[in-house]
């Protein structure tokens, strides 16, 4: 199991949940909610079990839960498709380990709206704030899942095994040994995030969570939200995508910022 989310980005263009709830709906919230019931209990490494990829990974457990929930079968992106993912954002190059340095969420998310996984697009990604767990929990809601990124706490390594629950203790070591990208998927009767990684399912503490989640993201599914009638605020497709034109842009290849690989995608500047 390894991990891969490099530090967050700061891209102010990307529109924030708290502005778009100012002009969008507030229904009511259901509770618990827990869009990985019936799902199988292996959802796939997606290669993060061997590639610090799980910033791709991550997208791939997000397609699958949204196909099993609005739009059956649950489709699952090659781990070909996963790599390409990868080596387009983070710069890896199969077969040369000191490429395999990880990748930024931000950077992954735009890549994702201008570019198709495994011929699914993303429609918009909205930021959320993360210490806002009401805020959190509604955008699960609306949208099936939230991409988030951690600082990874070296205790975690002892909580690893599938089903386990991520929660705080005296005396554990908090030292920071890494940072990963998972998907939430729910919150159950405790109030515990429900989450895919490593192609299995975890739950998570609020504790936990205001600890040492540092970055969230709303994502918009045209298929989820045809089916639901739910989206990032409530809000329009044409709407979202109005809000995200932009981060449309398709940038010239450039040299990445880590690896000084020639014709890597980067995010304009």
């Amino acid at each position: 199991m390894k991990f891969g989310r490099l530090p967050r980005g700061h891209d102010p263009r990307i529109p924030k949940m708290a502005t778009l709830r100012a002009i969008g709906a507030t229904p009511p919230l259901p509770d618990p909610v827990d869009y990985s019931t019936g799902m199988p209990a292996n959802l796939g490494m997606m290669m993060n079990d061997q590639l610090g990829d799980c910033t791709a990974a991550a997208c791939g457990h997000a397609m699958q839960v949204w196909s099993f929930n609005s739009q059956p079968p649950m489709v699952t992106p090659s781990d070909g498709d996963v790599e390409k993912l990868y080596e387009a954002t983070g710069g890896y190059v199969p077969g040369q380990p000191n490429t395999d340095n990880g990748a930024i969420e931000q950077v992954v998310l735009q890549y994702w709206l201008n570019n198709p996984l495994a011929s699914n697009q993303l429609a918009a990604f909205v930021e959320v704030d993360v210490k806002n767990l009401d805020e959190v929990k509604r955008a699960i809601w609306e949208c099936g899942v939230v991409y988030i990124g951690l600082n990874v706490p070296a205790f975690l390594q002892n909580l690893e095994a599938p089903g386990s629950n991520w929660a705080t203790k005296p005396g554990v070591d908090n030292e920071i040994i890494g940072g990963h990208a998972v998907t939430v998927v729910g919150w159950d009767p405790r109030q515990n995030f429900i989450l895919i990684s490593w192609g299995a399912v975890y739950t998570m503490t609020p504790s936990f969570w205001l600890g040492f989640v540092d970055e969230a993201y709303a994502l918009a599914n045209p298929a989820w939200m045809e089916k639901t009638g739910r989206s990032p605020a409530g809000l329009s497709l044409a709407r979202l995508q109005k809000a995200m034109a932009s981060m449309m842009e398709i940038p010239k290849p450039q040299e990445h910022r880590h690896h000084r690989r020639k014709k890597q995608w980067n995010p304009p500047t």
